[in-house]
């Protein structure tokens, strides 16, 4: 048996006759009527007014033909949008151009009476109602591709961004296109490198990327096999965002890397967060989530340069500079364990000369000596500072 190809209800061969030859009529009735009904439409520009346009009569004559065969079904939106560049599905929303559709039904309708043939005005009602509908379900359609097409070409550019910074590169094509992604590198930045403890299904990545969205009004993010790197900026203080990620990071190891001031300074960053996250097993008691510069010492164990000329700026100089007492009080009190009482007696002084010296250390540095875990930071410090001048000297 033969198929046979489905049908939709059409005016009158008269009215389709009136209906061609009214088509400039109302071409020209439905960019009046969405000028003036429509500010978005004026606050476009030209060029976009024109594509606008176009798809204005495309979907009239659309209509038309629809009309004229009564199995032809109705032409798709993609067809109609082809007029245009893909690009207008971002200047124009799905729903403004519903509100397009709506204003040509209503134009077609105020027409009615004036096209149709003689009692048949109800045919074109008919017709028109059914053509919009099916006309608003493909149009929705592609504005359901575009958005997904789009999603996933901004997280491609996305992941180009964030691992050409990865790399050392925050030239001018990057800083293009991470501001085609919205990136206005305005503020400080972050980034935050957190441990993945099995492979990202796509429900995962979603999960880390609306949870990124959320803590931080600008954000990047790539994802690899066992670690993702995540840009956070916009923000005056990044620890209550950073925070907020941790349920989205689930168990992983999480390292913040130092806050920079601009796109150009964001390498440094990623390259603290990453060398923390290759470091942080080798302190078990780090805090979740842990700055990059509280892992120092653990970095410069799996041989990050940066650690070694952090330890020795920010650590070693500021107590060098103190004076030949401060790097001799501090050297002695680690070498016996902390003790005041032990570095009193070996230096020939009074245990508060000690800890006044102590006190001034910290102040020069940032790093207390009577703190476990700052002392083993200072004793790198002191290593790296005795290595550097024995190579000096050579």
């Amino acid at each position: 048996m033969a198929n046979i190809r489905p049908t939709h209800p059409v005016p009158c061969a008269t009215t389709v006759t009136r209906l061609k030859s009214h088509r400039d009529r109302m071409v020209s009735r439905l960019m009046k009527t969405i000028d003036a009904e429509h500010a978005w439409y004026r606050a476009l520009s030209a060029q976009d007014r024109s594509w606008v346009g176009l798809v204005a009569q495309a979907s009239i004559d659309a209509f038309i033909a629809w009309c004229q065969d009564k199995h032809s079904p109705a032409t798709s939106a993609h067809e109609i949008f082809a007029v245009a560049p893909a690009e207008l599905t971002r200047t124009v929303s799905l729903h403004q151009t519903l509100l397009l559709v709506k204003s040509g039904v209503d134009v077609i309708e105020q027409e009615a009476a004036v096209i149709s043939a003689p009692g048949k005005a109800h045919e074109l009602h008919d017709a028109v109602l059914r053509y919009s509908r099916e006309f608003a379900f493909t149009t929705a359609e592609v504005y359901a591709r575009a958005a997904e097409m789009r999603g996933s070409w901004d997280a491609r550019l996305e992941a180009l961004v964030v691992d050409s910074l990865v790399r050392g590169d925050a030239g001018a094509a990057v800083r293009s296109r991470a501001a085609a992604l919205g990136w206005r590198d305005q503020g400080a930045t972050v980034c935050v490198a957190a441990g993945i403890d099995a492979p990202l299904s796509e429900t995962r990545v979603r999960e880390v990327r609306g949870a990124l969205r959320q803590a931080a009004p600008e954000s990047l993010a790539t994802f690899h096999a066992d670690r993702m790197i995540l840009l956070l900026s916009g923000l005056e203080r990044f620890d209550a965002a950073v925070t907020a990620l941790l349920p989205a990071l689930r168990a992983g190891a999480v390292v913040v890397g130092p806050q920079v001031d601009s796109l150009g300074g964001v390498p440094r960053s990623i390259r603290a967060a990453n060398a923390g996250l290759d470091a942080v097993a080798a302190w078990p008691g780090a805090p979740r989530p842990v700055a990059a510069d509280d892992l120092l010492p653990e970095r410069l164990l799996v041989g990050d340069p940066e650690a070694r000329e952090t330890l020795l700026a920010t650590a070693y100089e500021p107590v060098k500079r103190s004076g030949r007492d401060a790097l001799a009080t501090l050297t002695t009190y680690l070498e016996l364990g902390r003790s005041l009482e032990g570095a009193a007696r070996e230096l020939f002084v009074h245990p508060n000369t000690v800890r006044y010296r102590l006190a001034k250390i910290t102040d020069s540095c940032g790093w207390d000596p009577s703190d476990p875990r700052e002392a083993y930071v200072l004793q790198h410090a002191l290593a790296l500072g005795r290595l550097a001048a024995a190579t000096a000297q050579e």
